[in-house]
């Protein structure tokens, strides 16, 4: 997922990249190459634009079994379940879709609760020494949230 989030950053500075176009000053999300998806754009000129950090929780629900092919998946390893994220950005006005960090449930993740973005794993071979990176979700602390 090169070019989809910012790599070898701290934590706290890990953030997803889109593209905003320049005529219409819509943000696209994976990033946009080619010309901007709006239909109404008068066009205008791609920049590649950071997202914002926290979002909050549009919708979310968990995976308990192993998607059909064509996902790829190792059928000797155990199935662990995961929650998706649906996570609305108002800045961008656009909602995000992500796995939540892990140990983190659908009941950690009310509707309208604040989120923030951070970088995860998702898949590792230690064989290639190899470690794919992606984005996840995790809560804000309410307190935090707040201030």
């Amino acid at each position: 997922m090169a070019g989809w989030f910012t790599e070898d950053t701290a934590e706290e500075e890990f953030r997803l990249l889109g593209t905003r176009c320049s005529g219409c000053r819509s943000v696209h999300f994976p990033r946009e190459d080619g010309h901007c998806r709006n239909p109404g754009c008068p066009g205008g000129e791609l920049e590649e634009v950071p997202l914002s950090k926290r979002g909050t929780v549009w919708s979310c629900t968990d995976g308990r079994y192993r998607p059909p092919p064509p996902y790829v998946s190792d059928p000797g390893v155990p199935w662990v379940p995961y929650t998706l994220v649906a996570v609305e950005l108002a800045a961008e006005r656009m909602v995000v879709l992500g796995q939540a960090a892990p140990g983190v449930g659908v009941d950690d993740l009310p509707v309208g609760s604040v989120v923030e973005v951070v970088p995860g794993v998702l898949d590792e071979d230690a064989a290639a020494d190899t470690v794919h990176t992606t984005w996840r979700w995790r809560p804000v602390p309410v307190a935090e949230a707040l201030s």
